[in-house]
C-alpha cells in the first residue's frame, strides 16, 4: 500500500469526523460524546483500521504514514475531550437550575483540615516545581492502551499479573475499562498531545489488589518524567536525591538496585533509609528490619514508548520515576501502619496540619 492510498484514508476519516463534529454540535451531551469516541477512538474504531493498514506500508514510508495518522489521532482527541467538558459542564448547570439547597439545614460546625497525605503532596510539589516541573493530570479511570499497552507492557505480559487491578464493567463496546495501577498513564496521555522538552510531575490516585500494613487497594502515587537532548540517569539521580534531601533532611539516605519495569532501560528500585527505626530494631514493623525501605521504581524512559508515541529516538531520551505518596506520608511523619491514613477518625487526622515533625516541617 502507498503513502498516497494512506493519505487517502486518512482523509476519509476527516471528512467523516467533520460532518460527526458538526451534528454533535447540533445536540451535545455526555452519552453522544462517548459514542463519538467509541466511533473513531474505539477497539473497532476508525483509527483501529488505520493502524492495522500500516502493515501494508512499505518500510520506508511507514514512519510517515504513522505520523500523518497520529496527528489526526490528536486532532480528534482534543475535539471530543473539548465537547466532554463541554457536555460535563451544561449537564451540571442543568442540574443546578433544578435542584434547590435548604441553607437553613443545621449542620455540624467542624473545622476543616487538610489529610496528611494532601499536605505532603503539596510539599512535594512545592519541591518540584522549584526544579521547573509542570503539574500534570490524567484520568482515574483508562483504558488498556494507556495504562499497559502504551507503556511497553502488552496483553501477555507477567507485568500485569503484579498489577492487579479493579475492572470496570463497560456494556458499550469491548474495549477493556481499568481503575489506573499507577499515575503513567498521564505519561501517555501528555506524550501523545505535546511535544519535548516535558518536565512533568503527576500525583494522583491508584488502585491496585493490596492491603496490608504498607499497601491499601487505593493508594496516592506521584509520577514524575522528563523527556529533552542528552537526559541521562545521572539527572534521574540527582534529581531524586535533591527532592529526598528537601524533604527529608540532609541525613536521609538514597539506594538504588538494579530492577526490571517494561517502561524503563535501565531500571532500579529506590529504597530510603528507614525513619521509623534508623536501622537499629529488628522488629521494626515498616522497615523489617533492614534499615530500608522501598518507595518507587525509576529507570530511562524505554525506546518502545518513544516509537509509540513518535518521538525520534535519536534525538531525545528521558527519565521516569514514581512513588507512593502515602508510604511517603507514613515516613514523613513516624507512623508504623499505612491504614491509619485512611481509617476516617477526624480527631486522629485533624492534628497533622499543626504537627511539626521533628527536624523538619510539614
Amino acid at each position: 500500500m502507498s503513502l498516497e492510498t494512506i493519505q487517502k484514508k486518512i482523509d476519509e476519516v476527516k471528512t467523516v469526523f467533520e460532518s460527526s463534529l458538526n451534528n454533535l454540535k447540533a445536540n451535545i451531551d455526555v452519552h453522544a460524546v462517548d459514542e463519538m469516541r467509541i466511533q473513531f477512538l474505539g477497539k473497532k474504531g476508525h483509527f483501529s483500521s488505520l493502524m492495522s493498514s500500516l502493515k501494508d506500508v512499505s518500510g520506508e514510508q511507514k514512519p510517515e504514514a504513522g505520523k500523518l495518522i497520529n496527528d489526526l489521532r490528536q486532532h480528534v482527541t482534543k475535539h471530543i475531550e473539548d465537547f466532554k467538558k463541554d457536555a460535563k459542564l451544561a449537564e451540571i448547570n442543568q442540574k443546578v437550575q433544578h435542584e434547590k439547597i435548604d441553607i437553613t439545614l443545621d449542620t455540624p460546625s467542624l473545622n476543616g483540615s487538610l489529610h496528611p497525605v494532601s499536605l505532603l503532596k503539596n510539599k512535594c510539589l512545592e519541591i518540584f516545581r522549584q526544579m521547573g516541573f509542570v503539574v500534570g493530570e490524567g484520568p482515574e479511570v483508562d483504558f488498556d492502551f494507556y495504562n499497559f499497552s502504551a507503556l511497553n507492557i502488552p496483553a501477555d505480559h507477567p507485568a500485569r499479573d503484579m498489577q492487579d487491578t479493579f475492572y470496570v464493567e463497560n456494556t458499550v463496546d469491548d474495549e477493556h475499562w481499568y481503575l489506573r495501577t499507577h499515575t503513567s498513564n498521564v505519561q501517555i496521555h501528555t506524550m501523545l498531545n505535546e511535544p519535548p522538552p516535558l518536565r512533568i510531575i503527576a500525583p494522583g490516585r491508584t488502585y491496585r489488589v493490596d492491603n496490608d500494613p504498607t499497601h491499601t487497594p487505593m493508594f496516592h502515587q506521584i509520577e514524575g518524567f522528563v523527556v529533552d537532548e542528552g537526559i541521562s540517569f545521572a539527572h534521574l539521580k540527582g534529581t531524586i536525591e535533591y527532592w529526598i534531601k528537601a524533604l527529608f533532611g540532609d541525613k536521609a539516605k538514597t539506594r538504588f538496585r538494579p530492577s526490571f519495569f517494561p517502561f524503563v532501560e535501565p531500571g532500579a528500585e529506590l529504597d530510603m533509609s528507614c525513619v521509623i527505626c534508623s536501622g537499629k530494631d529488628t522488629s521494626c514493623r515498616v522497615c523489617k528490619g533492614t534499615g530500608w525501605l522501598e518507595i518507587g521504581g525509576c529507570g530511562m524512559i524505554h525506546p518502545n514508548i518513544f516509537t509509540t508515541v513518535n518521538y525520534n529516538t535519536d534525538h531525545y531520551s528521558g527519565f521516569a520515576f514514581g512513588f507512593g505518596l502515602d508510604r511517603m506520608a507514613m515516613l514523613y511523619y513516624g507512623l508504623d501502619d499505612l491504614r491509619l491514613l485512611f481509617d476516617g477518625i477526624q480527631s486522629y487526622l485533624s492534628q497533622f496540619p499543626i504537627y511539626i515533625a521533628k527536624d523538619r516541617t510539614c
